[in-house]
């Protein structure tokens, strides 16, 4: 690293995983390149997806820490980590996200006095769930961004829940979530009747609805036995057991893990993400750029991915009857009516949700800093 004092057009990124700042953010790291910056990504994580973002320009910083869970002293070595990073860089501006480089970040931009663009791109359950964990959360968030230059929400909920929290104001923005890359997500031929093949992306989580789904997945297979229900993803908390029995009886197919849906969906006549909450789910809208219904839950970050009755069906959460009349009342439309469904789902994306939209709403804050 150089110490300059010529910092006009450096960007520091602080992020928690590269794979998902490849997989939604990196057309907007591509822009901010090619508007004349130079662009440095603090990290943790080893992966391969690094080469891409060195490929394209930006520079790559490993910076050691655990995502999940709270310690005191690593989370204060941190922030001073990131406080001597910034100190270092000396950028004209500092893009977070996620909660641990959103708060620890924020804290560090703050004694720098370097301005700041949060995303928030959800609140989790300890803001979700109330008690003295969502205090603790909401202190921290306060500290972390509450002066930040600019807050981005992905959804209005979101955006409203950490106003009357005193977490961010009425400056703040919502973006289309992360949006979707268009050309990438393209439309395709909705397969043909027969077997009706059911996909469930996400980690294996509680909040993403893995009790319900399973639950849903064997009520369906006793008695619709033309159905079948995929998972693609990694397995987290205590699910392996019951995963191999389900697998074991031929209720679902486990698909392992991947870092393109696409070839996945193709396949597929529905999507199902009977998440708890999210910030706006990703799953939801590639399925739908890919011309796939969704049935999702009637939650922020969910339900706007979704024109019930048009492009999908939208389920109550934790509600697992609520969910197998969900997947019948799919089951009980016409093949023409299922394709009509994923047409719909696609020009719903291309209304609201082009990543373009949100690279040209990053631009403009940087432009603005």
């Amino acid at each position: 690293m150089e110490d300059s004092k010529d910092t006009i057009n450096r960007v520091l990124v602080l992020t928690n995983n590269i794979g998902g700042l490849h997989s939604f953010r990196k057309e907007v790291m591509k822009a901010i390149i090619d508007t004349g910056y130079e662009v440095y990504i603090s990290k943790p994580d080893e992966d391969e997806r690094v080469k891409y973002f060195e490929g394209m320009g930006c520079r790559i910083i490993k910076t050691d820490f655990s995502c999940r869970g709270m310690n005191p002293l690593a989370d204060l070595k941190l922030m001073l980590t990131y406080r001597k990073l910034i100190k270092q860089l000396k950028p004209k501006v500092v893009l977070t996200y996620t909660i641990k480089p959103n708060v620890y970040g924020g804290m560090a931009c703050r004694l720098n006095k370097t301005p700041q663009i949060v995303n928030v791109t959800g609140l989790g359950d300890a803001i979700e769930n109330g008690g003295w964990l969502q205090k603790l959360t909401v202190t921290l968030y306060k500290v972390g961004i509450s002066k930040a230059k600019c807050v981005f929400f992905q959804n209005r909920s979101n955006r409203d829940t950490c106003i009357k929290l005193g977490i961010a104001n009425e400056t703040s923005r919502k973006l289309p979530g992360s949006g979707v890359n268009l050309a990438h997500h393209t439309y395709q031929v909705y397969p043909a009747d027969g077997i009706i093949r059911f996909l469930f992306i996400a980690r294996l989580l509680k909040d993403k609805g893995t009790d319900e789904f399973f639950e849903m997945a064997k009520t369906i297979k006793d008695k619709y036995l033309h159905t079948e229900f995929q998972i693609l993803g990694w397995i987290e908390g205590d699910y392996q057991q019951q995963l191999d029995d389900l697998v074991a009886k031929g209720i679902v197919v486990h698909l392992g893990t991947t870092s393109d849906v696409r070839p996945y969906l193709k396949d597929v006549h529905c999507t199902i993400m009977p998440s708890y909450h999210e910030g706006m789910s990703n799953v939801n809208l590639e399925s739908a750029a890919n011309g796939r219904p969704v049935i999702t839950t009637n939650v922020p970050g969910c339900k706007e991915t979704v024109d019930d009755n048009i492009s999908g069906f939208l389920v109550e959460a934790r509600n697992t009857q609520s969910l197998i009349n969900g997947v019948e009342r799919f089951l009980a439309l016409s093949y023409e009516q299922k394709k009509q469904m994923g047409i719909e789902g696609r020009k719903k994306v291309e209304r609201e949700y082009d990543r373009q939209i949100v690279v040209k709403e990053y631009l403009k804050a940087i432009a603005n800093v």
